[in-house]
């Protein structure tokens, strides 16, 4: 049957890319999470287990009849249904819904001719007697709605979609409508499950070794295009509106038809998901970029991301089709298809701190204990260690609190609500790259708003379009850090996302004190990590001059004797510093850890900062396995 981003045309093409992925295709569990009609798990059935899946069920019992067909014999009806259904005269059959709505006389549409109409409404019905008096199984009840939404996408007086009929009868849609069997690629071979579920819960149910994901990628609500087979699927008579007879859509309407909820919905459902690999397709006029879909991608699969670009011809309508020519967009369309193999993801801060560790995070975290407590990060600066540490409990701190504030805000806040304002914001103060004047008067409004009232994300914003991404505040607590030549694009959105969603998993506690407050309640089953301020480079955030305590000898050895405090009371700590940089030596720090014999590891590979090398390392009071 027809159906919007049908994969039909494109099986051949996706099934060799999927094979030279995974250098073998021929076992396991093939998951189709937004199956629509079928076809992917019919393409792959004669290979893998398929657990199928669609919220519409209508699609549920297209799938179902075409992946257990095999569990159908008729042997309790004793006679071919088909036969039976093609042989028999309906034309005095007035009482059905499809009748008395979807057809020109009664219903005053028209989708279907009254004689069609007639015989759609007595075979529904039948195969719903014909259950209940147990005459057929539960799977051959939903085998034979799924011949039947087949046969009745025949002659169905549609443009494609079922949103609106057509006023002018199409010649199929006047011919008599024969019960047939659905169309298959191939048998079952295996025990397949298919599922009638939002596929959030879905992904939590499941297992298996390919997730196969061709989600909507246009606003339409598939709901709203196929109300009429779902009407008809279901059998349940709901009350309609409007000129097509439209069912209320309910909790149907799909987050992944919308702009500012779609981002959010891939992550969690690839993030969620317990499958060995993950194949998306997508349209280059979807609602994500690929740059977004990318960051995705890489983030969740690592170095395994492969993307395929695939040419076709991509479905229009006659106005589509004008417009297009009117405008002078046509232009060659591309399906996307995106590959990976799911792995330990590393987070990285939405904000690009200065000082940041996400570089050398496979330096730092394989130095770190087993089985901790609570995890104190004191001074937490982007979070980006402190997000992918391992541990029971988590405790981020930082002395500035407009970066707490922004941290705690995007941890305990829906990502798509963020989202939503972020793009409202940049729309309504005319945010880009480069303009001075728009981003001067933005930054004025932030600071003419007492401290206690700013939104955190107006500052995550000026953060973005700012010079070089930096957290600069004066003084007086205003923000004062020029214009840069940046913005904020769908890498920054997946950081933002995958932060905001790690961190609520994580359940990490920010705050900000001086690190000294937390001595009393640090115990022996904790472990506490420290990425100060270092001495021997220069960051605008430790000057002393913006509203904080800044950083000197006098800082540091405060920090020192805290951390020998902690030795002493046999608490495990790490601290990441810098001994040596553009030639200058800190022999307090050198001195400090000879004499309390403390671990020395060197990263032996330089991090370029402010387009200097300096070389980073780590000193613990513990023995590193």
């Amino acid at each position: 049957m027809r159906y919007i981003g049908s994969k039909t045309k494109l099986l051949d093409l996706i099934d060799e890319e999927l094979t030279k992925f995974l250098e073998k295709s021929d076992k396991g569990v093939f998951c189709d999470m937004f199956a629509g009609t079928g076809g992917v798990g019919d393409h792959f059935q004669n290979r893998y287990k398929i657990i199928a899946n669609d919220n519409l069920y209508f699609s549920y019992v297209l799938n179902r009849a075409k992946l257990c067909s095999n569990k159908c014999n008729f042997n309790n009806l004793k006679f071919d249904p088909f036969d039976f259904f093609n042989s028999i005269d309906t034309s005095s059959y007035e009482s059905g819904y499809c009748y008395q709505t979807f057809a020109p006389t009664m219903g005053g549409r028209q989708y279907f001719s009254d004689e069609n109409a007639k015989k759609i409404d007595y075979i529904r019905d039948n195969i719903e007697e014909w259950y209940l008096s147990k005459k057929i199984s539960i799977d051959e009840h939903d085998y034979l709605l799924g011949c039947l939404i087949e046969s009745i996408s025949k002659v169905s007086n549609v443009a494609g979609v079922y949103a609106a009929y057509l006023h002018i009868w199409d010649s199929r849609a006047t011919k008599k409508m024969n019960f047939i069997k659905v169309e298959s690629e191939n048998s079952p071979c295996f025990d397949n499950l298919v599922l009638n579920m939002d596929c959030n819960e879905a992904i939590n149910k499941i297992n298996g070794d390919i997730l196969y994901l061709d989600p909507p990628y246009t606003p339409t609500q598939y709901i709203s295009q196929y109300h009429v087979l779902e009407t008809i699927a279901k059998n349940d008579k709901p009350i309609h509106h409007g000129v097509g007879a439209h069912r209320d859509n309910g909790n149907q309407i799909s987050n992944w038809s919308k702009r500012n909820k779609v981002p959010v919905e891939l992550y969690k459902l690839i993030d969620n998901a317990k499958f060995s690999h993950i194949v998306m397709s997508y349209s280059d006029a979807g609602l994500m970029s690929k740059e977004y879909i990318e960051a995705v991608f890489k983030r969740l699969c690592g170095n395994t991301y492969k993307f395929v670009k695939i040419s076709f011809s991509k479905y229009k309508n006659t106005r589509s089709v004008n417009r297009e020519f009117r405008e002078n967009l046509a232009k060659e369309h591309y399906e996307w298809l995106f590959l990976g193999s799911k792995c330990k993801p590393l987070f990285i801060s939405p904000l690009n701190y200065i000082g940041g560790k996400y570089d050398i995070l496979d330096f730092i975290l394989p130095k770190f204990p087993k089985n901790i407590d609570t995890f104190f990060d004191v001074f937490g600066g982007g979070g980006t260690v402190v997000i992918n540490a391992d541990a029971h409990k988590y405790v981020y701190n930082d002395i500035n609190f407009n970066v707490v504030n922004l941290l705690t805000y995007i941890a305990t806040h829906e990502p798509s609500s963020m989202y939503d304002y972020i793009r409202k914001t940049i729309k309504k103060y005319g945010l880009e790259k480069g303009n001075k004047e728009n981003y001067i008067a933005f930054r004025t409004q932030y600071n003419s708003i007492s401290i206690s009232q700013r939104h955190p994300l107006d500052l995550y914003l000026l953060i973005c379009f700012g010079f070089e991404h930096q957290i600069r505040f004066n003084s007086k607590m205003e923000f004062n850090n020029p214009c840069g030549n940046s913005g904020f694009n769908d890498e920054m959105l997946e950081k933002l996302i995958s932060f905001s969603i790690e961190s609520s998993k994580k359940n990490i506690n920010y705050f900000s004190k001086d690190f000294l407050d937390y001595e009393s309640i640090i115990t022996s089953s904790d472990f506490v990590y420290c990425d100060p301020p270092y001495l021997l480079t220069c960051g605008a955030y430790n000057d002393g001059k913006r509203g904080f305590n800044g950083w000197d000898k006098i800082q540091q050895e405060s920090l020192f004797s805290f951390l020998n405090r902690l030795n002493r009371r046999g608490v495990k700590f790490a601290l990441s510093y810098v001994l040596e940089h553009d030639g200058s030596k800190n022999n307090d720090f050198q001195q400090w850890i000879e004499e309390n014999k403390y671990n020395l590891f060197i990263n032996s590979r330089p991090t370029k900062r402010n387009r200097q090398d300096r070389v980073e390392t780590l000193v613990t009071n513990y023995e590193v396995n």
